[in-house]
């Protein structure tokens, strides 16, 4: 059983330098394979956490990458710097995705920087813990879904017209979507809109040779667990999993890799659920 140190951050999604310890983004034993060579990947919440890891072990397989992140400007330029150590380019692009406008702006300059569009990873999210249904806000509610779901449909809105056949598109969505959480209701309901959102697109777009698929984590030490929960729910974080304890964001990134690869190229519409051992049959 694995325990953390406990700690709370006071902003949302979190500051991944602040954490102790440091989420493990590298594997050290992952080699890459050229099995995303020359392509090119936006990935939102690009800068810490699962991003974090997705975008590095994006670059190991010979991509490049354009994040989006919210003002964690700190994290965004320390995973820019590695990207660049492993040999490819990285462009930054800092503000809130759940604004239209910004989504558009995030494609247009990947397009200016890169040429091209061939990955869209929709990453990034919020949540707000609440004991009573009666607590969440109209203005909580509205934030939670803006991030997490809009900002999903206005990314595609956004690169669908720069993806072409081979392309692929995969959604961040949560083990709580399948099995519930009773203090993250407003956030569950977001990831259940997700793998909904996954499956319609994939169909919808099946025609165009462009596959949509989702990847469901578990319990995972990333910036946003500090900056949700309490110190002492910190500490106990992931002990309720199988495995009993946290996933590192290490841990999630190949299920990204294999379904942005050719590995993948018979998969859409499907989600993968790398979450320490919770059986949920989705």
């Amino acid at each position: 059983m694995s325990h953390q140190p406990p700690q709370h951050q006071k902003q949302q999604p979190g500051v991944e330098s602040q954490m102790t310890p440091k989420p493990k983004a590298e594997h050290p034993k992952y080699r890459g394979s050229d099995k995303l060579k020359n392509k090119v990947a936006i990935i939102t919440g690009g800068d810490s956490g699962i991003g974090r890891a997705v975008a590095l072990a994006f670059a190991k397989e010979g991509a490049n990458i354009t994040i989006a992140y919210l003002n964690e400007k700190k994290d965004a330029e320390q995973t820019q710097r590695r990207i660049e150590e492993l040999g490819s380019r990285c462009l930054l692009v800092a503000g809130d995705i759940g604004d239209k406008k910004l989504c558009f702006k995030i494609a247009e300059q990947t397009v200016a920087s890169f040429g091209k569009i061939d990955i869209l990873v929709n990453n990034a999210a919020e949540q707000h813990p609440t004991e009573n249904i009666q607590e969440i806000s109209e203005q909580q509610l509205e934030r939670t879904f803006r991030t997490n779901i809009f900002s999903y449909f206005y990314m595609v809105q956004a690169t669908l017209p720069h993806l072409s056949e081979g392309s692929c598109i995969i959604n961040s969505t949560s083990v709580t979507a399948y099995k519930g959480s009773h203090h993250l209701l407003d956030y569950s309901a977001t990831k259940g809109a997700i793998v909904a959102f996954t499956r319609s697109l994939a169909i919808n777009l099946i025609k165009q040779g462009i596959r949509v698929n989702a990847v469901a984590p578990g319990p995972i030490w990333t910036p946003l667990i500090p900056a949700s929960f309490s110190a002492q729910e910190v500490e106990k974080f992931g002990e309720q999993v199988p495995m009993e304890r946290p996933g590192q964001p290490e841990e999630i990134a190949p299920s990204y890799v294999f379904l942005a690869s050719d590995d993948a190229s018979y998969m859409s519409g499907q989600v993968l659920h790398p979450n320490g051992g919770v059986v949920v049959n989705g």
